[in-house]
């Protein structure tokens, strides 16, 4: 029988510690992305700058460049040789504009200078036939003079930072945005109020209201006899001072103003004054008369009876 030799075991060699953590070696040796990898090895072929390095690319970005110095410097050649001219034509501008508001203020002055005139002819005449006092009474209800006396004085002003209302309110309306701007017909309303409750004159930050006054809107500014007024709006009005605010503010116009500041924030405050000053209105002038028929003429009606349209 063949002597059978034992078979010998090959040792095994120790396996890596590391052997079951392949995708983290993996990770490791290769900490580049490919697609990194590539893009470095372009960089470092054509350099970090980008530059073209044949002739032809270099001639390129020479032209490149000095076309846009080209344009560059028309430009401002073209801004140094227009800017005497702007400057000049703004300067006439400027001129005109300072002409025509001094040319506006001699008008103003004159106006008002003739209107003195008138007014002591016409207190003249009327002292001769006894009725300066019925002129009087009635240049001051129709806002024609000046007027001074005790009343109440009602500021108005928008929300701060004109913030959106919540809710329904007295403007909640299709005309209406619900915000916390004043608009012309709350300003509308807030005079109408002050008449009903005894006011005997008022003005709007200096603009003296008369019977034609008009309250209206251009976009979000308030127009009194077309004359943009901004806020805050302060409302002066002649009268019995302490019982006009409080007549004021239980009336429904005073109802109203308080809903205004519940639900849009308008601020607003009122406070009786001891004497006020409002002015006369620039605005109303005599726009055709007619002197009354003299005595004895066949159809003449009494005396004082001239009609008049303001």
């Amino acid at each position: 029988m063949p002597q059978q030799h034992p078979v010998r075991s090959t040792p095994s060699r120790p396996s890596r510690p590391d052997a079951s953590m392949s995708l983290l070696n993996n990770v490791m040796d290769h900490s580049l992305d490919d697609g990194y990898a590539e893009a470095a090895a372009r960089r470092g072929e054509t350099g970090t700058a980008r530059l073209p390095r044949t002739v032809r690319g270099k001639l390129g970005l020479a032209g490149g460049l000095i076309l846009a110095a080209l344009v560059v410097t028309l430009g401002a050649a073209q801004a140094q040789e227009s800017a005497p001219t702007l400057a000049k034509e703004r300067g006439a501008l400027i001129k005109r504009i300072e002409k025509a508001s001094a040319e506006a203020d001699r008008t103003q002055r004159e106006v008002q200078s003739l209107r003195k005139r008138l007014d002591t002819s016409r207190s003249r005449a009327l002292k001769a036939h006894g009725g300066d006092s019925e002129t009087k009474l009635m240049s001051l209800l129709s806002g024609a003079t000046p007027v001074t006396g005790p009343g109440v004085k009602l500021v108005l002003d928008d929300a701060k930072d004109a913030e959106q209302g919540q809710g329904g309110g007295p403007r909640q309306n299709s005309s209406f945005s619900d915000t916390g701007r004043l608009r012309d017909r709350d300003l509308q309303r807030i005079v109408n109020g002050l008449w009903q409750s005894g006011a005997e004159a008022v003005a709007i930050n200096g603009q003296r209201l008369t019977a034609l006054s008009a309250i209206r809107a251009a976009g979000d500014a308030i127009l009194v006899d077309n004359k943009p007024l901004p806020p805050p709006y302060t409302v002066l009005a002649v009268g019995d001072g302490q019982r006009l605010s409080t007549v004021f503010q239980d009336s429904v116009d005073g109802r109203y103003l308080r809903a205004l500041h519940e639900n849009f924030e308008i601020r607003w405050s009122i406070s009786a004054q001891g004497e006020l000053r409002l002015p006369a209105a620039p605005s109303l002038v005599v726009r055709s008369a007619s002197p009354p028929p003299k005595a004895g003429a066949a159809g003449a009606s009494e005396p004082g009876t001239g009609k008049g349209t303001s």
